[in-house]
């Protein structure tokens, strides 16, 4: 079961990212053409608000089920001290979890906005810091300090 989720969450981040890129895009052009929000807008907020949540339920199950994760918490004075242990057990998942929270207040903020203009920019800026903290957080393959592959195979 851990194989299998820990592949599905690597490829749901590409989801994820995408559709944030793309709220993000949709959302600086409405904001600066003064462009009325629509639904097709609105589904593209929501999309990418859910694709978000779907990950992060995915990661606290990883979170649980990781041997990287048990021993950080077991072995909590030791790990604390070993960057792979600490990020995984510490660093990815609460700022990913800050993410999420900055992602979930800024689209709530959107539902409850009347003009447009101000819904694409509450939009922009709320999804851009969220998506400035994912960045910061995923163990990219090129990183010199915590790195996992692009892709995760599912066998």
């Amino acid at each position: 079961m851990y194989p299998t989720l820990l592949a599905l969450h690597s490829w749901v981040r590409w989801l994820v990212l995408a559709s944030l890129l793309l709220a993000i895009f949709t959302a600086y052009k409405g904001w600066f053409t003064n462009k009325t929000f629509t639904r097709t807008d609105n589904s593209i907020r929501n999309i990418a608000t859910s694709l978000a949540h779907i990950q992060i339920l995915l990661g606290l199950f990883l979170y649980y089920l990781s041997p990287l994760t048990t021993y950080f918490l077991h072995y909590f004075k030791d790990a604390v001290h070993q960057r792979e242990f600490r990020f995984f057990g510490m660093e990815h998942s609460s700022v990913m979890f800050l993410a999420l929270v900055l992602i979930t207040i800024g689209s709530s903020k959107v539902k409850r906005l009347t003009t447009d203009k101000e819904k694409f920019k509450t939009m922009a800026i709320w999804f851009t810091i969220g998506l400035i903290l994912i960045f910061s957080s995923i163990p990219w393959a090129f990183s010199p300090l915590v790195h996992r592959p692009y892709f995760r195979v599912f066998w």
